[in-house]
């Protein structure tokens, strides 16, 4: 007995479906697609007001005991302790639709809140700034950073961290707790980033108390490490 053929519209259906379901696989253990969500990382990626890069996340970087490395691009979810805007409200008709599809394939918005930052130190580590030419020390050395656009001001001898008002750069060294990370952004001056508490409104001659204000992100946060630009193709290619 032959059997009964399924209508061109059921076979498509099920290619699409089995299609999304593969990209979903992917997408949850292996490599995710994300939209840069905000400019806190120019020049080195474009945010969607700039364009819109689109970065593809190594999921696989950070298992069987690896760990993210100062000067890693990674992608994490916002923590508790970063301030958020509203919420997004699932009942939001259409919208929520767009929104799951993008969870599912990567394409359009999500409903993860996903931030992208660069990773500046790891727990056992210590930092501070600045030295003598204004660079972020890690466990006292200064650190060039060539990815760094538009920085907070500093002027040796003139606007440091000696000077009355001292340079939004400067804070005392911070000890990284084991297990968790600072990540900054390379757009330095336009980066809610894990200084940014430390950077806000104080007397002028004040340096904040670093175990107060700096936000570390720990690695169950981290999603992955950004390894490759996929769109816009005039701009492919790896990250770093």
């Amino acid at each position: 007995m032959a059997r009964r053929r399924l209508p061109l519209w059921a076979t498509m259906a099920l290619n699409v479906l089995a299609a999304l379901v593969v990209v979903s696989l992917v997408q949850a253990f292996a490599i995710k697609l994300v939209r840069i969500p905000s400019g806190s990382m120019e020049r080195t990626l474009r945010s969607s007001e700039a364009g819109g890069d689109r970065v593809l996340v190594n999921r696989l970087a950070y298992v069987a005991g690896a760990k993210p490395e100062p000067g890693d691009i990674v992608v994490f979810t916002r923590p508790r302790a970063w301030s958020a805007e509203a919420p997004w409200d699932p009942r939001d008709g259409i919208a929520a639709v767009v929104r799951a599809f993008g969870d599912l394939t990567g394409i359009g918005p999500s409903n993860g809140d996903y931030l992208v930052k660069r990773v500046v130190a790891r727990g056992g580590q210590t930092i501070a700034c600045c030295d003598a030419e204004g660079r972020l020390e890690r466990n006292g050395q200064g650190v060039d950073e060539p990815y760094v656009f538009e920085d907070l001001p500093f002027v040796r001898g003139q606007h440091d961290c000696t000077t009355t008002p001292r340079s939004p750069r400067c804070f005392s060294p911070f000890a990284v707790p084991d297990g968790e990370f600072v990540l900054l952004g390379d757009h330095r001056s336009a980066s809610a980033d894990s200084l940014i508490a430390c950077r806000a409104s104080r007397p002028a001659d004040v340096a904040p108390s670093p175990e107060s204000c700096v936000r570390t992100v720990s690695l169950g946060e981290i999603v992955g490490r950004v390894d490759a630009r996929i769109w816009p193709l005039d701009r492919f290619g790896p990250v770093t």
